[in-house]
């Protein structure tokens, strides 16, 4: 069992993260802009059609982990490794948070793109959502409507997350065990601001509707050690 030391503190590997809330809202992108992101990484989208890749925008409030409590927003693009099956994984392509250890941790241990931003996720019985400012601009604001319940145990994985720092790429086993799961197709509203990161994401294309919206109010999970994929 490897460890790390952040800020002075030790980080023991893996991260256990115990108790978490989430919500992501995954939409078609245009195939090319996507392409234009990944160049150099190594990865490829997942292409669900002709011209269109996958991309998720996802917030997570942790509330009882090894890098203390937090709030999170994720730019997540479904890809694999050189178009080969079975290396199917989520690239991490921009993770603000909103504490400094944690900003630490996630780039130094996994390589993660964190960086230090307001960013204010609720969780009400209506719908959810988060607000990210950076700079003191919005970026991005996503509101998440209600689902329906999934099935118990639904959804429980184990997935291959993906970074690309100083020209590496990496892979971060990830293993993930929600429960109280809520799902429905559509169900997002987001609202893009003038930052430079909020014209990013707009130059993907999203689709005007999700493809699905998830909810996950009792989320547990873990963070291996990164590899290098050479």
């Amino acid at each position: 069992m490897s460890a790390h030391r952040i800020l002075g503190e030790p980080v023991q590997m893996p991260v256990q993260i115990r108790s978490a809330r989430a919500c992501a809202a995954t939409f078609l992108a245009q195939e090319a802009p996507v392409r234009d992101l990944l160049a150099g990484t190594g990865l490829d989208p997942v292409r669900p059609l002709p011209g269109r890749a996958l991309c998720s925008l996802v917030f997570v409030r942790y509330t009882d982990g090894d890098l203390g409590p937090y709030h999170e927003f994720g730019v997540v693009l479904l890809c694999r490794t050189g178009g080969r099956s079975g290396s199917t994984g989520a690239y991490v392509h921009w993770l603000p948070v909103n504490q400094r250890f944690t900003l630490q941790a996630g780039r130094d241990i996994w390589g993660f793109p964190k960086e230090l931003a307001d960013i204010d996720a609720s969780f009400g019985p209506g719908a959810s959502r988060c607000a990210v400012r950076l700079d003191g601009r919005p970026v991005v604001d996503v509101r998440i409507g209600t689902g329906v319940p999934a099935p118990a145990g639904a959804g429980a994985i184990a997935i291959d997350a993906y970074t690309f720092q100083d020209r590496v790429l990496r892979r971060i086993p990830w293993r993930v065990a929600p429960g109280r799961v809520r799902v429905r197709p559509g169900g997002a509203r987001v609202r893009l601001g003038e930052h430079p990161v909020a014209d990013e994401i707009r130059s993907l294309g999203l689709s005007r509707t999700a493809l699905t919206t998830t909810r996950i109010d009792e989320l547990s999970m873990s963070f291996d050690e990164a590899q290098e994929v050479r």
